[in-house]
């Protein structure tokens, strides 16, 4: 006797099918539900391969670097216009030149003054002294300059030189820094003398303007204006031109 196995009702087969759907609606929806959770933990840290795999696909930016800075090499002539000197038991110290304006080192450049040679031109605006040479040149140094170098203008000569001079402040000096007055008898030579290694007074008609053009131990003040003082050069360039002014020089202030 054979038994006959009927085939399920399409009733029965949907119901089947309904089942089979739903089961794989929650799957669906549970494996999202992981799959979210696993994304917002990926926020914190990334499992070590899959880091890998994100750094090889999106490699990291090369840091900026700053490009180097070309500083220019000095000029050889600088060096040995300003290094340390020592003469007569004092030693100045080297002018850092590479921290200065270059138009304020001295330099041969073409005359505009229009003066005969030999002849001192100090320019208060630019901040310029001039010792003209001949053949239409001139020796230029940067100055600084203090109240007494803008004060007085005109023309006058080089009366006398001195080297490492003594410094005497002015009674009105002394009045506004008392400290002072230890030097009202004069403060002697030396590398911190306001005055520094040289000086050239400067007189009119046979009087004594109270103008001078000096070394100046503080080296940051060329080029620039100051509270006192006459006109300040470099000490190694107030020694070049005491070295190149003859007696009796001619200057001219403007």
């Amino acid at each position: 006797m054979s038994t006959t196995v009927c085939p399920p009702s399409i009733s029965h087969r949907l119901k089947a099918y309904r089942m089979s759907s739903l089961v794989s609606r929650r799957s669906f929806l549970t494996g999202l539900s992981i799959i979210g959770a696993a994304a917002v933990s990926a926020c914190a840290q990334l499992p070590k391969q899959s880091l890998e795999v994100a750094d090889s696909l999106n490699p990291p930016m090369p840091e900026q670097t700053p490009a180097p800075t070309v500083v220019a090499p000095a000029k050889p002539e600088y060096v040995s216009m300003y290094q340390a000197v020592e003469e007569d038991g004092y030693k100045l110290p080297a002018i850092p030149f590479a921290k200065v304006n270059e138009k304020f080192l001295r330099q041969v450049v073409d005359d505009p003054t229009g003066e005969k040679p030999g002849t001192i031109v100090v320019n208060t605006v630019d901040k310029f002294l001039y010792l003209v040479l001949k053949d239409g040149k001139a020796m230029r140094y940067g100055v600084g300059l203090g109240r007494q170098g803008y004060s007085w203008k005109g023309r006058a000569i080089v009366q006398w030189k001195r080297k490492w001079p003594t410094w005497t402040p002015p009674s009105a000096m002394i009045s506004r820094d008392p400290k002072l007055e230890k030097w009202r008898q004069g403060m002697p030579p030396g590398v911190s003398n306001p005055l520094g290694s040289r000086a050239l007074y400067i007189f009119k008609d046979g009087q004594d303007t109270l103008y001078r053009i000096h070394g100046s131990p503080d080296w940051k003040s060329i080029g620039k204006s100051a509270s006192s003082g006459c006109v300040r050069m470099f000490n190694q360039d107030v020694i070049d031109l005491y070295d190149r002014v003859p007696g009796k020089a001619p200057l001219l202030v403007i």
